[in-house]
């Protein structure tokens, strides 16, 4: 993959010179920065880095930089466990991610029996809906999807739907799986199988997609990470090339073209940010991302600058009396790039999404 970044944890310090370790203000990252679905996590982190280095530029908080502390999850639970253990050691002020809900089953607790506010710009499970806790999301949740998925599907004619999930991520894709199959058969539709999987490199994608159409279903859905939608595409258009594939919005970073090419073409998927919004606000950051990282933003890199924007707001605006969590509740709504964000008492919020397809090589917006 490109950009990829090796190693189990990786320190990255984004600050201004001038301002020694403790004058500064240490937020954490946790992400999966090196595993088979890095794109997401290298993204967010991009985001991240784009945010703070903007908010110190402006004179950080009261002229106090913000170091950033990254650390790997690499989507393996033992490496999650002891990154957030190192981001608790290096007292941060708060944690940004992680970036898929199994890791967030390991990371959550450890962060929140230290005290410490986290905020997950991407995980939409619903074992972390209507909870109060340290954890705020800026996501909506896999029922919210999962149930406009269905609408759109059967209203496209498609109401007999070979599902494929990875088992790696099984808190995020079981969620949405379960609410998937509710709300298909509220609309007098049906999941014809739902074929489990576990993704590594060994995967028998062909066998995969081989079982679901032994039920013979009239579209194939993958909840699955972007590289393996691109590889079960890959299956699907040779095994029943004329049949509608569509994936979670778990898929849609800003490499799963650049990963399928021609075998997405078509693909039905969901984004939780405007691809054609031209506001000055939204064009501004898109051509300081390009310039800063030579490629394009996604949803991953958009909800993780929303998020870093309620934690540097929250932040600057943290009275002597509070914690992290009390200044994100009472500093709010944040206007992110094209949403206000506003949190409910448990840190749930609500974000407009967008349906697109995937046509002539980039995403394109349902009418």
């Amino acid at each position: 993959m490109k950009n990829s970044i090796s190693g189990l944890a990786l320190s990255l310090v984004v600050a201004l010179t001038g301002c020694g370790p403790q004058e500064s203000f240490r937020i954490g990252f946790i992400g999966g920065l090196s595993d088979r679905n890095a794109d997401n996590g290298q993204s967010g982190q991009n985001g991240v880095i784009l945010a703070i280095e903007q908010f110190n530029r402006a004179g950080g908080v009261g002229g106090h930089m913000v170091e950033l502390i990254s650390r790997d999850d690499a989507q393996k639970k033992d490496v999650a466990a002891k990154s957030a253990e190192e981001l608790v050691a290096e007292k941060v002020e708060a944690v940004i991610g992680p970036f898929t809900s199994s890791m967030a089953e390991v990371i959550v607790p450890i962060t929140g029996r230290a005290g410490i506010f986290q905020i997950s710009p991407t995980i939409t499970s619903m074992a972390f809906y209507g909870k109060d806790d340290n954890l705020f999301r800026i996501n909506r949740t896999t029922r919210d999807n999962a149930r406009d998925y269905a609408k759109v599907l059967t209203g496209r004619g498609q109401r007999n739907i070979a599902v494929a999930y990875d088992m790696r991520n099984r808190n995020f894709t079981e969620s949405w799986l379960n609410e998937f199959r509710q709300a298909m058969t509220e609309s007098g539709a049906r999941l014809a199988v739902a074929v489990p999987y576990e993704s590594s490199p060994e995967t028998d994608f062909t066998h995969v997609v081989s079982s679901m159409l032994a039920a013979k279903p009239d579209c194939l859905f993958f909840i699955s990470g972007a590289l393996d939608v691109a590889r079960l595409a890959q299956q699907a258009r040779k095994q029943a090339p004329k049949l509608p594939i569509g994936a979670s919005e778990w898929a849609a970073t800003e490499q799963l073209i650049e990963l399928g090419g021609e075998v997405v073409e078509g693909l039905l998927i969901v984004q939780n940010y405007d691809h054609d919004d031209t506001s000055p606000r939204f064009k501004e950051f898109s051509e300081a991302y390009f310039k800063r990282f030579q490629r394009n933003p996604g949803y991953s890199s958009v909800s993780a600058y929303d998020a870093a924007t309620v934690v540097l707001t929250a932040l600057k605006n943290r009275n002597s009396s509070e914690n992290m969590k009390a200044s994100v509740s009472r500093s709010g709504p944040y206007e992110g790039l094209q949403q206000l964000i506003s949190f409910d008492e448990n840190g749930d919020t609500p974000r407009k999404v967008f349906f697109t397809e995937i046509r002539a090589g980039a995403y394109k917006k349902l009418k």
